[in-house]
C-alpha cells in the first residue's frame, strides 16, 4: 500500500503522534485530523473535553469546500419547564483578571463533536472509525503527562470549577496530593478508555440515543440537567457551504452562520483586502480600525440576536451592500483546541472544538467530562436557557481552508475564544497579502480590540515592529502584554505547496506540535 504524505499542526505532541499513527496505517489528512482531535480532547484536561462541539472545514480536491457543523445545541426536550433558567453553579475564577462562569448539570449543552467527526470519517476518511479512536483509547488507559497549557488553566480552575464533583475530583487528585495536578503528572482514566472503546466498537450511535447516551441522560435526569436522551437521539450534524473570500491569490473558505466566528472573520478579511486595494498597503492602524468596526457591529447586532444564522448573514450583507463606510456607520472562549492537516493529494481538513470552560462534571462510570456551553456568559447573551431546544449555540470557532491560484492548499485555525477571529485575520493577512512564510506570519506580534461591558474599546497588544508607531496614534486605550502571550490565540497551519512540498507551523504562544509525516 502506498502511504500518502500528510502535514499536521496540533495543540500538543500527543495529538500529532496520534496523527502519525493513522497516517502510517494508510490514513489521509481527514483521518489524521480526526485522530489528533480525539486525543487532544482528552489530554488537554479542562481546556476541552470529548463532550463538546466541533466545526470541521474540509476542502477536498475537485469538490466545493464545506463545513460540518457539530457545534453544541440547546437541550431540554422532554424536560419540565421549571428546570429551565436555573440549576447552575456560579463559580468565580482568578483567570485573565477574574471571570465568573457557570457549571454543573444545568450548564451542559448537547454535545456534537463525535457526530461531526464520524461524519467526516465516513465522507472523506480512508481508515475504519475504530482505528481513528485507537490512539486515544491507548492513551486514556496507560496515561499521559499533563501538559503546560492544561496545567496553566487548572491552576485557576482546579480548586473550584473542577473540585465540586466527586468523579472529577477523584480524577484530578489521582496523584495523591492536594491541589490541582502538576505539570508532567501522569493522568489516567480507565473509565474514559472504556467509553471510547464502546464508541469505537458500536459507533457514535451508542452516544446519540444508545447505551452510553442513556448513562449520560440518566445522570442528568437525577441532577436537574436539561440534556435528555431525546436531545442526544435527535442530534444531527449540519453540512454547510463555506463563506468564501478572495484574498490576494488565495480563495479562503471559513465557517458560515450560525457560527459567529466565520462571518466576523470574513468581514475582517474582506475589509483588509479592500484597504489593500484602495491604499496599496495595510498596517497595524488598519488592523485596529477594522477590528473595531467589525467587533463593534458584532456587539450591537449579533451577540444578543435570537436568530444567529440570520444575524451572521446580515453582517455579510451589510458589508456587501453598504461597503466599509456603511458598516462603520452602523457600529457608531477559554477554550478551544485546533488541528490543521493537509496531504499531498490536496485534501485539507481544519477542525476546531470547544467544551467551554468545562462544567466540572464527569458522568459517573464513563470518564466523560461535560461541557458548560450553557454557562458561558459570552455565548449566552440573551440569558440562561433562553434558546429553544435544538437551537445551535453561538460560537467563535472559525476553522478555515484555502486554495491558491497555483494549486497550493492550506488548513488553518486557532483556539482563543473571541481572539480566534482577530488572530486569524492577522495571520491569514500575513500569508495571503504579504506572502509571508507560515511560521513568520504566525510569529508576528498581534493585537486585539476588546470591549468592556459598557462598550468602550481598548487595544490589547504585543510589542513589535510596526505596532509601536500605530499604537502611538491609537484613539483607544492600550494594554501591553509582556513578550508573546497565550491571550492572542494559538494558530496552527498546514500547507501543501503547488510542487507537493508539505509544511506545518505552530504558535509559540501556546504548546504546539507539528509534523510532516
Amino acid at each position: 500500500m502506498t502511504r500518502r504524505r500528510v502535514a499536521v499542526a496540533g495543540p500538543a505532541q500527543e495529538a500529532v503522534e496520534a496523527a502519525r499513527d493513522v497516517v502510517e496505517a494508510g490514513g489521509n489528512a481527514v483521518d489524521a485530523a480526526v485522530a489528533a482531535v480525539v486525543v487532544a480532547s482528552i489530554t488537554e484536561v479542562g481546556i476541552v473535553s470529548p463532550m463538546g462541539g466541533a466545526y470541521i472545514n474540509v476542502w477536498a480536491p475537485g469538490e466545493e469546500p464545506v463545513v460540518l457543523d457539530g457545534n453544541v445545541e440547546m437541550p431540554g426536550r422532554g424536560r419540565p419547564q421549571s428546570w429551565f433558567g436555573g440549576g447552575v453553579r456560579k463559580i468565580w475564577m482568578d483567570y485573565y483578571g477574574g471571570l465568573t462562569v457557570y457549571g454543573g448539570h444545568a450548564s451542559v449543552a448537547t454535545p456534537g463533536m463525535f457526530a461531526a467527526l464520524d461524519e467526516a470519517s465516513v465522507r472523506w476518511g480512508t481508515l475504519p472509525w475504530a482505528e481513528l479512536l485507537a490512539p486515544a483509547i491507548d492513551l486514556a488507559a496507560r496515561g499521559w503527562p499533563l501538559g503546560r497549557a492544561a496545567q496553566y488553566y487548572l491552576r485557576y480552575s482546579g480548586d473550584n470549577l473542577f473540585a465540586w464533583d466527586p468523579q472529577t475530583h477523584a480524577f484530578m487528585t489521582q496523584g495523591g496530593h492536594d491541589g490541582p495536578p502538576r505539570l508532567g503528572e501522569i493522568m489516567r482514566s480507565p473509565d474514559l478508555a472504556a467509553s471510547l472503546t464502546a464508541l469505537a466498537r458500536d459507533g457514535v450511535q451508542t452516544l446519540y440515543g444508545g447505551e452510553l447516551g442513556r448513562v449520560v441522560a440518566d445522570d442528568m435526569t437525577a441532577n436537574g440537567g436539561l440534556l435528555s436522551i431525546e436531545d442526544l437521539a435527535a442530534y444531527r450534524t449540519a453540512v454547510r457551504p463555506v463563506l468564501r473570500t478572495d484574498l490576494g491569490h488565495w480563495d479562503i473558505g471559513v465557517n458560515p452562520p450560525p457560527s459567529i466566528g466565520g462571518p466576523v472573520l470574513t468581514a475582517m478579511l474582506r475589509l483588509l483586502a479592500d484597504r489593500r486595494r484602495r491604499n496599496g498597503h495595510t498596517d497595524a492602524a488598519d488592523v485596529i480600525d477594522i477590528q473595531h468596526t467589525v467587533l463593534a457591529y458584532r456587539s450591537r447586532a449579533i451577540d444578543a440576536a435570537e436568530d444567529l444564522e440570520t444575524a451572521g448573514r446580515e453582517l455579510i450583507a451589510a458589508l456587501e451592500e453598504l461597503g466599509p463606510e456603511g458598516l462603520s456607520a452602523l457600529c457608531t472562549s477559554p477554550e478551544t483546541i485546533h488541528v490543521s492537516a493537509v496531504d499531498e493529494t490536496g485534501l485539507a481538513c481544519s477542525i476546531t472544538t470547544s467544551a467551554g470552560y468545562g462544567s466540572g462534571l464527569t458522568t459517573p462510570g464513563t470518564g466523560l467530562m461535560m461541557n458548560n456551553a450553557l454557562g458561558e456568559p459570552e455565548l449566552n447573551r440573551r440569558g440562561l436557557h433562553a434558546l429553544r431546544p435544538g437551537t445551535r449555540l453561538a460560537s467563535n470557532m472559525a476553522p478555515s481552508t484555502a486554495r491558491r491560484s497555483d494549486g497550493a492548499v492550506m488548513a488553518i485555525g486557532s483556539p482563543g475564544a473571541d481572539r480566534i477571529t482577530t488572530a486569524l485575520m492577522q495571520v491569514i493577512g500575513g500569508i495571503c497579502l504579504d506572502e509571508h512564510p507560515l511560521q513568520q506570519a504566525i510569529d508576528a506580534p498581534r493585537l486585539h480590540v476588546a470591549f468592556d461591558e459598557a462598550g468602550s474599546p481598548r487595544v490589547e497588544h504585543e510589542s513589535g515592529p510596526g505596532l509601536t508607531e500605530a499604537l502611538g496614534e491609537c484613539p483607544y486605550p492600550t494594554v501591553a502584554h509582556d513578550g508573546i502571550a497565550m491571550y492572542f490565540g494559538g494558530v496552527g497551519a498546514a500547507l501543501a505547496h503547488e510542487d507537493g512540498h508539505l509544511e506545518a507551523a505552530g504558535d509559540p504562544r501556546r504548546v504546539a506540535g507539528t509534523a510532516v509525516i
